[in-house]
């Protein structure tokens, strides 16, 4: 078993993080808590002078609107679902689990969240099937996270400790399978569940000694709730033997058999709003704050969930090699098969049970831009 250290240039970057946030502990949430409508100035001008009528796309996010669905975002205010011949509005989610389930009822068209509960869906629902279209997040913010200060400085500190998370998060379901990676007795954790909104309170008041969840959700709170970086360990489940994917483009198979254009047209213009927020990822942190009508959201706040994901989740070697939006087959077979342990599946699934790459367009959509043409976060 082996136990992999938090990289050191991460640490680093991340430190930097944390101090150029501290400004903001105590502002008010960072991101809206009410439905909100995807529609868009640009989407209807481009329908109007096309004259053709738009087909109508309905999509969940995975959470709350964050700073992470500024491809999205960015998409319907320039027009590019609209060029595409959709008219896409969105929602906000409940977590990863319950948008999938509301994609397998057909309340939604397309959903963002990850293949791995997507899976746990289909187990139980075989006449309901998802599928994963595109990659969006190529490594998973899948992590525990919990307090130097709490005497946890490592996985194996974790022994005997409280942990908490919402019944239905997906590092939570497949902690056992980290916790055999790491060397600690999943049986000696005692579990506290809540709400995903109290999580991170939790942790803040001591009500839990770490918690498992996303790092791009979590960090961001914790900084706000006037924790430094430094006082924060940070355990990817990716380095430490479980290398997931993050959250992708799902929807039924139903759906994509019926609608297979929608889809694409869908996964396309959505990555043209990805080369955008690779290029420029100021605007695009900008389009999302500019697209709260609550204006709850925090930029700062959203700026460090943004520079967490760009640095840790969306530009890996593996992308730098073999673009945007797709698999390794031999990685996402082994962690199918994890996932079929972590989460007690019945059934075997197939990587091509779960993912098919034949809806991502074409390849200079998926290249990364070249460094020289991605402006810095600010």
């Amino acid at each position: 078993m082996i136990v992999k250290k938090f990289n050191a240039k991460r640490m680093s970057a991340l430190v930097a993080i944390a101090a150029s946030v501290a400004v903001f502990t105590g502002c008010a949430n960072n991101t809206p808590t009410a439905t909100t409508p995807g529609s868009s100035p640009a989407a209807t001008n481009a329908a109007t002078s096309d004259k053709k009528q738009l087909k109508d796309v309905r999509v969940q996010l995975s959470f709350l609107k964050q700073s992470l669905d500024a491809p999205l975002i960015i998409a319907i205010n320039k027009g590019y679902f609209a060029e595409e011949g959709l008219n896409v509005t969105y929602e906000r989610g409940f977590g990863n689990a319950d948008t999938i389930s509301k994609l397998g009822t057909g309340k939604f068209d397309m959903a963002f969240s990850d293949m791995y509960n997507a899976m746990d869906f289909n187990d139980k629902n075989p006449n309901d099937k998802i599928i994963a279209v595109a990659m969006t997040q190529n490594k998973a913010p899948f992590a525990v996270m919990g307090f130097k200060a709490n005497g946890i400085n490592s996985p194996k500190d974790l022994t005997g400790k409280k942990m908490g998370a919402p019944a239905g998060d997906g590092p939570r379901k497949l902690f056992p399978l980290f916790a055999e990676e790491v060397g600690v007795d999943p049986n000696s954790i005692e579990w506290t569940t809540m709400e995903p909104k109290l999580r991170e309170t939790f942790l803040l008041q001591g009500k839990v000694d770490a918690i498992s969840g996303f790092s791009t959700s979590a960090l961001p709170s914790l900084l706000k709730g006037g924790k430094k970086m430094e006082d924060i360990s940070l355990f990817y489940y990716t380095e430490n033997g479980l290398d997931f994917y993050g959250n992708a483009i799902l929807t039924k198979a139903s759906f994509a058999q019926q609608n297979p254009e929608v889809v694409k047209a869908f996964v396309k213009a959505y990555f043209r709003g990805f080369q955008d927020m690779l290029k420029d990822p100021t605007a695009a942190l900008d389009a999302v704050i500019a697209s709260d009508d609550s204006k709850l959201m925090n930029r700062e706040a959203e700026r460090v969930r943004l520079e967490i994901a760009m640095r840790d989740l969306y530009i890996t070697p593996e992308v730098e090699k073999n673009g945007l939006g797709g698999v390794d087959d031999k990685r996402l077979a082994k962690t199918i098969e994890q996932t079929i342990a972590g989460f007690k599946l019945k059934g075997k699934p197939t990587a091509e049970d779960i993912f098919t790459a034949e809806f991502l367009p074409a390849k200079d959509l998926l290249t990364l831009p070249p460094t020289s043409d991605r402006k810095p976060l600010s």
